[in-house]
């Protein structure tokens, strides 16, 4: 740590709303106890003839080694450190961290331009009012769930007759493109669709009328836009075999249906009951949904936001660090990335640009109406989650959540998620009528302005 003695030499070279720029210059009285503590480090490390590893005095070592070297070896602390003091002695509150120059080694002076807190004002967004859409559900609505019930509860059966649509057809198939066998495919299971375009759109159209044991030969175009290029807008010549055809046996809908469905239901009203508000409660959910991402939308019209340029680089930058990290994941790197997407790091980081924005101003924008409305979220808030989130899983599992849940990272994760979840309730009860905090905060102060005159002039009180 720097210790406390004469304060540094320091220039504000600007100061804006949304950043400082400070020149730091410092003298061989600063820069003694750096470079002490440098000494002490590298004496370790220099092998110096006559003396023992760390034994050779700091004259001797400096001699040896040159000022600069040492001066170098202090950089790492103490430009950190005394850009940390002179934050505070000139009380700036630094929003990330600064970005740093150095201008010169004998003395050490450097540049450090600070970001402070973005400047966000939101408006008059009390006012905001939005319409909740009355959630229907039609009768046409609950009988396709019940179909789908059906469909998924029904066997598969063998049929014999010509394939149709819906059918699941086992087959061998085999296709080329110009002379190379592209597709070998043997035993295969298949449902013929019209919205089925595997492999190829128009395969499914062939298949129809097909019969077992029946062997056909047909050819179709590679599609244009096909992900292997060198395959795209030729012909494939395809010879299919059909091997079985099997057709769903649906069972009717009844109570003896409902029964069986899931964890059986009493009757079949009783299974349509609970469709029904299924479909409501989902229909509740993403009504929810749209007014949370109408009413964020008309909040940032509203916001006016003053931010340093240094922080707007700093969300690119993160963001394109989860780009690779993503990556990696799926085994691969950017370079390779880059490489099939026919860009450089320059023109992705340019294109993820607008988005870095939008993402950071969101942010902003949300963390500015929590404060206003001051929504916390507190330990219990977390740990209580976090017992919600292992009571949902079950076995061996919930031991293996339980840890993977109890490391200060995973925790933040989880007060982030519930500040989230918690704003934008907020901001949808807002946009429904419900009174802003920020309002009740304010009323009460006009309040006591308009009766101090009363209170002033009552000698009694």
């Amino acid at each position: 740590m720097l210790r406390r003695g004469k304060a540094l030499n320091v220039t504000k070279d600007s100061v804006t709303t949304t950043e400082v720029t400070l020149t730091i210059s410092m003298d061989a009285d600063d820069e003694e106890p750096f470079l002490n503590r440098s000494y002490r480090r590298v004496a370790s490390r220099v092998r110096i003839p006559g003396f023992r590893p760390g034994k050779a005095p700091r004259a001797v070592v400096e001699s040896h080694m040159g000022r600069e070297a040492l001066v170098h070896e202090a950089l790492e602390f103490m430009i950190p450190e005394s850009l940390d003091q002179v934050l505070k002695d000139e009380d700036i509150q630094a929003f990330m961290e600064p970005q740093l120059e150095v201008i010169d080694m004998a003395p050490v002076s450097f540049k450090a331009v600070v970001p402070l807190e973005p400047v966000v004002e939101l408006g008059e967004f009390q006012a905001i009012r939005l319409e909740r859409e009355t959630v229907e559900v039609t009768g046409d609505q609950v009988d396709h769930v019940l179909e789908d019930l059906r469909f998924e509860s029904a066997p598969w059966e063998p049929v014999k007759r010509p394939l149709a649509f819906g059918d699941l057809v086992t087959m061998n198939v085999k296709g080329s493109i110009e002379g190379e066998e592209v597709i070998d495919d043997n035993g295969i299971d298949y449902i013929p669709a019209m919205d089925n375009n595997m492999p190829f759109p128009g395969f499914s159209v062939y298949l129809e009328g097909m019969a077992e044991e029946q062997n056909k030969e047909f050819t179709l175009s590679v599609p244009d836009d096909y992900p292997q290029e060198n395959y795209a807008g030729k012909e494939c010549r395809f010879n299919v075999e059909v091997l079985a055809i099997k057709e769903k046996n649906l069972p009717e809908l009844d109570d003896e249906f409902a029964k069986g469905v899931r964890d059986g239901y009493e009757s079949l009203e009783a299974l349509t009951d609970f469709v029904r508000q299924r479909l409501i409660d989902e229909a509740e959910v993403n009504e929810t949904r749209r007014l949370e991402a109408s009413s964020l939308e008309e909040l940032k019209k509203l916001a006016k936001i003053e931010a340093s340029v240094l922080v707007y680089q700093r969300e690119l930058d993160l963001m394109y660090e989860e780009r690779e990290r993503s990556l990696r994941n799926q085994q691969i790197d950017m370079e390779l990335y880059l490489s099939y997407s026919g860009q450089t790091e320059d023109e992705l980081r340019e294109q993820m640009k607008p988005q870095a924005e939008e993402r950071l101003n969101t942010m902003l924008v949300l963390r500015k109406l929590a404060d206003l409305e001051n929504i916390e979220i507190s330990d219990e808030d977390v740990e209580g989650e976090i017992t919600n989130l292992i009571s949902s899983t079950a076995g061996e599992s919930e031991t293996a959540m339980r840890q993977a849940l109890n490391t200060e990272n995973a925790k933040e994760s989880v007060r982030s998620s519930l500040m989230n979840r918690k704003i934008m309730a907020r901001l949808v009860e807002i946009t429904q009528g419900g009174e802003s905090a920020a309002t009740a905060i304010a009323e009460p102060e006009e309040t006591n302005q308009e009766t101090e005159p009363e209170e002033e002039s009552s000698p009694a009180e």
